[in-house]
C-alpha cells in the first residue's frame, strides 16, 4: 500500500492574472498580461478573469468545503508594487493579507508563487528580464512579500515555469514579442531570472523560517524509437527542457549538455563576475514542479514544421524535434495524457536531486457544460485524476518524497492562450469568453469526488 503521510498537502492551484481580475482596481499597476494584444480570435483577455478579487471570501469558503489542506496561488507583482519598483500599494498588501488570514482560519496552508508570468509593464519597457535591473527589482519585491507575509506563509515558490518562458516564448509573451527576441536574449533573460530567484531564496532563508523552491514544468522525455540517434535527441531535450532549469538552483551549476546546445546556436549568455556565487548560495529546500504530459522526440534531421504551445512543438535543428506518441490518448485540446509518465517523472526527479517534491500543477482542460439543473458532469476529469493518483502512489511507495499535490486548478480560470472555454477547475465559473455574466460558482461532480479523496487521505479514489 502507498504511504501518504497524515500531513500530506492535498491542495489546488490558481494564478493571479488568470483568476483575480480587477486588473486596475485599488491601485494595481499594469502587467504584461494586462497590456497583451495578441489574443486568438474569440478568446477573452485577463481584465476580469474569474473575478476572484470580488469573490475571495466565497472562494475560500468553497475551498474549505472541498477540504483543501493547501492552496497554491500567485501574488500579482503590480498589485503590491504598481510600477515594479518604488512605492508599495497598501491596498494590495491588505488584499493578500486578508486572503492569507482567511485561508489560515480554515486551516488551509497558503503556498505562494512570487511570480507567475505577469511582469510589470514598467519593467517590460526597459527590456524586461533581459535587463539586469529586473533582478534587483524582484529581490526588492520578494523582500516586501516576506516582510508582510513571511510570518504566516510556510511555503514559497519563486518563479512559475521559468523553462516555458524560455522554450515557448510565444505562449507567454504573445506572437509579436516572441518574434522580436533572439535565442541569446531569451537565455540571458533566463540567467537573470535564475539570479532573481536565488536572491529571493537567500532572502527567504535570512528573513523567515519558511521553505522555498522553484516551480518549473518538468516531464519525462521518451525517444521516438530505439535508434541511437533518437536516444541522443531524448538526452538533449531532457537536458534542455528539464535539467537545465533544476541543476542550476539545486547544484549551482549549469547543465553542460544544455550549454552545448546554446553554444552551437550562438546563444551563449553573459555571466558576470559574482553571478555563480549568488546562484550557488540560493539553494532550494524543495522542488515544486508542474506536470501535464510527457514528450517524445526524434533526431531533427531537416527543417520540419510543427505547431508550438506549452506542451508540444519543441525543436532544435541537429538536436531534437518533438513528435506525437501513438501510445497515448489526447485531451479535447490536443495534449497527450500519460499517467504512467507522471510516475516516471517523479522517480527521475527523486533520483537526480534527492529533495522533497511538491506537485504544483496537474490537470485536464476540457469543454465543461453547465446543465439546466446547475450541474457539471465531468467524469473525464475524475478518471484523469484517478489514473494519475494510481501511479503517484506507486512513486511514493518507491521512495519519492512527495509532500503535496496541488492540481490545476481549484476554480475555472482563463487559460493563457485558450481562454475560459478551456476549463480545469473543480468549481465551475459561469462566464464565457465574450460574456462575463456574474461569474457565479457551481460545484462540479469532480468537487465531490476530490473531497472524498482528501477526506480519506487518498485511500478512496474510486
Amino acid at each position: 500500500m502507498h504511504k501518504i503521510k497524515k500531513d500530506f498537502l492535498w491542495g489546488a492551484s490558481t494564478s493571479a492574472y488568470q483568476f483575480e481580475g480587477a486588473w486596475d482596481t485599488d491601485g494595481k499597476g499594469k502587467s504584461v498580461q494586462d497590456i497583451k494584444k495578441s489574443f486568438p480570435e474569440g478568446v477573452t483577455d485577463f481584465k476580469v478573469s474569474s473575478d476572484h478579487y470580488n469573490h475571495w471570501k466565497e472562494d475560500v469558503a468553497l475551498m474549505a468545503e472541498l477540504g483543501l489542506k493547501a492552496y497554491r496561488f500567485s501574488i500579482a507583482w503590480t498589485r503590491i508594487i504598481p510600477n515594479g519598483v518604488g512605492e508599495v500599494n497598501e491596498k494590495g498588501i491588505e488584499f493578500y493579507s486578508n486572503l492569507i488570514d482567511e485561508l489560515l482560519k480554515y486551516n488551509i496552508t497558503p503556498i505562494i508563487t512570487m511570480y507567475h508570468f505577469d511582469l510589470p509593464e514598467e519593467l517590460e519597457k526597459i527590456g524586461g528580464w533581459t535587463n539586469r535591473k529586473c533582478i534587483d527589482a524582484f529581490e526588492n519585491y520578494a523582500k516586501v512579500l516576506l516582510e508582510n507575509f513571511g510570518d504566516r506563509v510556510e511555503y514559497w515558490l519563486t518563479i512559475n515555469e521559468q523553462n516555458m518562458m524560455s522554450l515557448v516564448p510565444e505562449a507567454i509573451l504573445g506572437k509579436e514579442k516572441a518574434e522580436q527576441i533572439s535565442l541569446k536574449e531569451l537565455y540571458q533573460a533566463n540567467h537573470n531570472m535564475f539570479l532573481a530567484s536565488a536572491k529571493a531564496t537567500i532572502l527567504c532563508h535570512k528573513m523567515t523560517k519558511a521553505k522555498i523552491g522553484p516551480a518549473p514544468n518538468i516531464t519525462t522525455i521518451y525517444p521516438n524509437s530505439n535508434s541511437p540517434e533518437d536516444y541522443y535527441a531524448a538526452i538533449n531535450f531532457s537536458a534542455f527542457r528539464n535539467w537545465f532549469f533544476l541543476d542550476l538552483p539545486v547544484y549551482g551549476i549549469y547543465n553542460k549538455v544544455a550549454l552545448n546546445i546554446l553554444e552551437k546556436n550562438n546563444a551563449m549568455f553573459d555571466i558576470l563576475p559574482g553571478d555563480m556565487e549568488i546562484l550557488k548560495e540560493g539553494k532550494p529546500d524543495f522542488i515544486g514542479f508542474n506536470y501535464y504530459t510527457t514528450a517524445t522526440v526524434k533526431m531533427y534531421e531537416k527543417k520540419e514544421n510543427n505547431s508550438s504551445n506549452q506542451q508540444s512543438g519543441a525543436k532544435m535543428e541537429n538536436f531534437y524535434i518533438q513528435t506525437d506518441n501513438p501510445n497515448l490518448s489526447k485531451t479535447q485540446f490536443g495534449w497527450e495524457v500519460d499517467p504512467y509518465g507522471f510516475k516516471n517523472t517523479l522517480i527521475e526527479l527523486n533520483e537526480r536531486y534527492h529533495l522533497p517534491v511538491l506537485l504544483t500543477e496537474n490537470g485536464i482542460g476540457a469543454y465543461d457544460k453547465l446543465t439546466d439543473e446547475g450541474k457539471i458532469h465531468d467524469q473525464y476529469r475524475i478518471e484523469y485524476y484517478q489514473n494519475h493518483f494510481k501511479y503517484m502512489f506507486e512513486a511514493i511507495e518507491e521512495g519519492v518524497e512527495l509532500f503535496g499535490y496541488c492540481p490545476w486548478s481549484a476554480f475555472d480560470l482563463v487559460s493563457t492562450h485558450e481562454g475560459i472555454k478551456k476549463r480545469y477547475g473543480f468549481i465551475y465559473v459561469d462566464r464565457t469568453d465574450d460574456d462575463v455574466k456574474e461569474c457565479k460558482r457551481y460545484k462540479k461532480d469532480s468537487f465531490d469526488w476530490y473531497k472524498k479523496v482528501i477526506d480519506s487521505n487518498g485511500s478512496d479514489i474510486a
